[in-house]
């Protein structure tokens, strides 16, 4: 939106023919359209797709819209990608392709012009849990090269330069020093340790070696009285004595060997200077501090500065950053009970004996420390109650006569020492991730973060915003021998972080871990590398790339695909964002429904052409004819029955307090990384769990939170999928499934032949297909490409073995079922009421197009959300449940938002609270209570620009969010033909 008069606020404004500022491109446009270069796409049928044929016009950008589920995704992924995917293994070597297993042939006819294809998916992140930005985008190697190369190690100790020096060059330095002079040559052993030392030497007495200095005093190691064992000491052993002249070089070289052989590389040079007191000269071999011989760091390389790598990962946490242990907020989840009542929850409901033996404990803790059983655990005195927890100490033993192993080490015991999964299980609840303490949450070792790069460690550098990385690294002037090291890798690191700044995620920070990253932010992070590469000539393929985009940000994001476009690649992209929609050269309109009812292509042509098409839902809604109508009269709220969280410093947020209005539909927006998923997920949420549940992550930094006593249920609906693997499905994940099997097994034949339930489940054996072991694909590696799913040769993808297909119902096999869409299934089950209620909500939700047994591997984010809501609308309603939803539009065409708007009303019409992360404005213009944060991204974020109702919002000029809304409530469709 924004920019090139694309969004229409104005008629000036709306004219697409006005917006081509490229009439060459124009020309190359329409020439496309009727050249034999097009990729042309004829009778594909792949899911519901019903024999369409399609031109995609070479070097333009062409969207795909339609209603969810209309067949979008069937012919951009599942028919122009499967098949350049296809084309690709054949037209490898026969040694090539015996790695490879042969990849279905989508179901068409025939593609014409296909290019080789490359496509960038929502779903198509498979990150590790040390995975970060920096790694994904391949800028933290070059990182690990340029620091391993021109690094600069420190001592951690004393932060002194730490230099390795030759044995030549330390000859060099002492004959450069006046001739004449009295020089020892010392090899330092021992530095401020206590300790007689009379093993050392004796050690040194049998080797030869004649004199010693003990600090700071030279003598004979025989004349070395006794030394004082609890006081610290500094010994040297004396291995030459010397006075400085060129002859001496040889002998001084040898010296120098056998001191450094002696201290693992360290030698002191001491000079007598003329009023007969000596100056000491520290030198090293290797990369340890000459004063601190603890300080030694291997040679550097780019393992040094790995967290994947033993060398450079932090012990503690293996380079997680993050370790596990129990949290005493949650080991003691109310202050307010008593011991006697089970303030220690960690020591409730863990089986009769341990019950007895962990009131026992208590009993004798209350006894000896005079503890009262029947005290809130708040009111125990604070010394009290860090015995209880952390167990007596020396002290405390002599003091008291009685020791206590406490609750936290108690706990710490049972959870390394167990070997019940149950045990685990319990134990589980009372963890807490917290930062690791060894590394500050760097990951990295300590010699890694010891070693600068323009005085900055590894992690200060990845702790930056790409922005700030981007500004960091252009500032950097390398001098003398590090230009022609250091020059190649910042070219190639600045080229990356200036094209993550340009597709929009300048805010991200390096370290950011992957697995936090929306499906929107990962698939631009891929488009920014993919337009590094500089190819040409290549089809790409993306999925809804502006999800988690402000409208401010998205025409940025179009001047990036043009770009694509104009280097010659064609760009296919499924879209429903409008600016994206409205700066296309092509638009493919697929519907006129979802489902069986869609897999029709509506309307093909220009943006204008499609426009003026009346059957094109899509073109109804750009152009006004149907949209989503502004509430005539938000919802009245009760001022005094707010959840408020105040002094909230989490992340980038700055100190603000925020006010959630109860019974409302509450819209968070702002632009993309302004602190809107860290004040409602990290914060808000973990803080409620926290009171409401006593369980769960510690909430981001705040200071006070007012109202949780109002909320009796939290539910967080967010776009992580819902399973692992395929067999996880809509039907699994809302309990379908069970009732369903549960329905066969009461079939006459799987009566007589003993079937229980649990041969219908293709999680457990006997029923499934054992090939593919009931996921009904096998993962294949590609080694060289993305792993894929092929369809297993033995069920067919019927994922149950051939006995078990043999039982029916009504003519209908388990397979049979899971291969319904949910509105067949709603008709085909009408009469049980355990099965109808559950499918109704996925109806509810809009997934009426969606096979019962889907794999979750095949759902956006967006669907994959929509599941969860579904599977918390049919549980039993608690008196008031907040709902938190993370951009639940995500891949919803506007008629399907007006649907799912439907549904969020309804919730809040049965007095319950729904939040919505939310870019889009047609769920911010119907919302009761607006917050919005800003100005910018990152550092530059983390403000309240505005909190009110949609008309306040559009009132605070300083709201970008507010500006981009003023259209909307005034009535303006998105896209307006002239």
């Amino acid at each position: 939106m924004g920019g090139m008069g694309l969004l229409l606020h104005t008629c000036e404004e709306i004219s697409i023919e006005a917006s081509s500022c490229h009439p060459a491109k124009d020309r190359r446009r329409n020439n496309c359209m009727n050249d034999d270069t097009a990729i042309r796409v004829f009778g594909a049928r792949q899911h519901n797709l019903k024999n369409i044929d399609v031109v995609f016009p070479r070097g333009a950008l062409t969207v795909i819209t339609g209603p969810s589920g209309s067949g979008k995704s069937s012919l951009a992924f599942d028919t122009i990608h499967a098949e350049g995917q296809r084309r690709y293994v054949e037209s490898l070597s026969a040694y090539a392709r015996q790695f490879l297993e042969q990849l279905q042939k989508p179901d068409v006819d025939r593609v014409e012009g296909l290019s080789p294809t490359i496509a960038i998916e929502q779903r198509g992140m498979s990150a590790g849990p040390r995975s970060i930005v920096a790694t994904s985008t391949d800028i933290y190697d070059y990182l690990r090269v340029l620091f391993a190369r021109v690094g600069e190690p420190r001592c951690w100790i004393c932060d002194g330069l730490i230099e390795k020096q030759s044995t030549a060059q330390i000859v060099d330095t002492i004959l450069a020093e006046p001739h004449g002079q009295r020089v020892l040559v010392l090899s330092p052993l021992i530095h401020e340790q206590r300790g007689a030392q009379r093993k050392l030497f004796e050690r040194l007495s049998r080797e030869g070696y004649v004199r010693v200095r003990v600090d700071g005093v030279v003598s004979l190691i025989e004349d070395v009285g006794e030394l004082a064992a609890k006081q610290s000491h500094t010994i040297d052993v004396v291995v030459d004595r010397l006075v400085t002249k060129p002859e001496i070089a040889t002998r001084l070289a040898d010296s120098v060997e056998l001191a450094t052989k002696l201290s693992r590389g360290r030698v002191i040079l001491s000079f007598q200077q003329a009023d007969k007191t000596w100056r000491d000269m520290r030198f090293s071999t290797t990369l340890t501090c000459p004063l601190h011989d603890e300080v030694c760091i291997e040679n550097l390389s780019p393992q040094l500065f790995s967290f994947n790598s033993p060398q450079g990962a932090c012990p503690d946490c293996h380079g997680l950053g993050i370790t596990s242990d129990f949290d005493p907020e949650l080991v003691i989840a109310d202050p307010d009970l008593s011991l006697a009542d089970g303030a220690v929850a960690a020591w409730k409901r863990q089986g009769k004996q341990l019950n007895a033996a962990y009131q026992q404990m208590i009993h004798e803790f209350c006894d000896r420390f005079k503890v009262l059983p029947d005290a809130p655990f708040k009111n125990i005195d604070k010394e009290k109650k860090r015995i209880l927890l952390e167990g007596t100490s020396a002290a405390d033993e002599k003091a008291y006569e009685f020791s206590f192993e406490g609750v936290m080490p108690n706990l710490k015991r049972r959870w390394q020492t167990t070997d019940s999964e149950s045990a685990k299980q319990r134990l589980h609840a009372f963890l807490a991730e917290s930062q690791c303490l060894s590394c500050k949450g760097t990951r990295l070792s300590q010699a890694s973060l010891a070693v600068r790069f323009h005085s900055q460690t590894m992690a200060q550098i990845t702790s930056l915003t790409i922005e700030d990385a981007l500004a960091f690294f252009k500032s950097y002037k390398p001098e003398g021998e590090a230009v022609k090291i250091a020059e190649p890798l910042l070219k190639d690191v600045i080229h990356r972080l200036q094209f993550l700044v340009e597709v929009g995620v300048e805010y991200l920070t390096l370290d950011r871990a992957s697995h936090t990253l929306s499906g929107g932010e990962w698939q631009r992070i891929r488009l920014a590398t993919q337009i590094g590469g500089g190819l040409s000539g290549v089809c790409y393929v993306l999925d809804e790339p502006t999800v988690g985009l402000h409208p401010r940000d998205s025409q940025r994001l179009l001047g990036i695909l043009q770009n694509l476009s104009h280097m010659g690649n064609t760009v296919i992209v499924v879209e429903h964002d409008e600016s994206i929609v409205a700066g296309a050269d092509h638009m493919i309109d697929i519907g006129p429904g979802a489902g069986a009812r869609g897999g029709e292509v509506i309307a093909e042509g220009t943006v204008k052409e499609v426009l003026a098409n009346e059957n094109s839902l899509t073109a109804r809604f750009l152009a006004g004819t149907l949209s989503i109508e502004v509430p005539k009269k938000r919802r009245a709220f009760d001022r005094d029955r707010c959840v408020e969280i105040k002094g909230i410093t989490a992340n980038n947020l700055k100190n603000i307090d925020v006010s959630i209005p109860l019974g409302c539909l509450v819209a968070v927006t702002g632009v993309s990384g302004s602190g809107k998923s860290t004040l409602v997920s990290d914060v808000l949420l973990r803080a409620l769990r926290r009171e409401v549940f006593r369980k769960g992550p510690k909430p981001g930094s705040f200071k006070q939170l007012v109202g949780a006593s109002f909320v009796d249920h939290l539910v967080e609906v967010d776009q992580s999928p819902i399973g692992k693997s395929p067999r996880s499905t809509p039907a699994t994940y809302v309990g379908v499934l069970d009732h369903i099997r549960t329905l066969l097994s009461q079939a006459r034949l799987a009566k007589i032949r003993g079937y229980s339930p649990a041969r219908f489940s293709f999680n457990i054996k006997g029923g499934r297909c054992e090939h593919c072991e009931g996921q009904g694909t096998k993962r294949v590696s590609m080694h060289f490409l993305p792993d894929v799913y092929v369809i297993c040769e033995h069920c067919q993808g019927r994922r149950f073995n051939r006995e078990t297909l043999e039982v029916r119902f009504r003519g209908k096999n388990i397979a049979d079922m899971l291969e319904m869409r949910v509105e067949e299934a709603a008709l085909f089950f009408e009469n049980f009421s355990n099965i109808r209620k559950r499918i109704k909500v996925l109806l509810e939700v809009g997934l009426g197009y969606m096979s019962l047994g889907q794999p979750s591997s095949t759902l956006s984010g967006g669907e994959a959300q929509r599941i969860k809501l579904a599977s918390e609308l049919h549980k039993t309603s608690h008196e008031h449940t907040l709902y938190m939803l993370d951009e639940p539009t995500t891949g919803l065409h506007f008629s399907d938002v007006q649907h799912l708007l439907g549904v969020l009303n309804r919730l809040v019409d049965q007095g319950h609270t729904v939040i919505c992360v939310e870019h889009n404005l047609d769920v911010i213009k119907v919302a009761d209570w607006v917050i919005d944060l800003g100005p910018g991204g990152g550092q530059h974020g983390g403000r309240i620009m505005a909190q009110g109702t949609p008309e306040q919002i559009v009132e605070c000029q300083d709201s970008v969010t507010g500006q981009w809304l003023k259209g909307r409530l005034a009535g303006q469709p998105p896209l307006v033909e002239v």
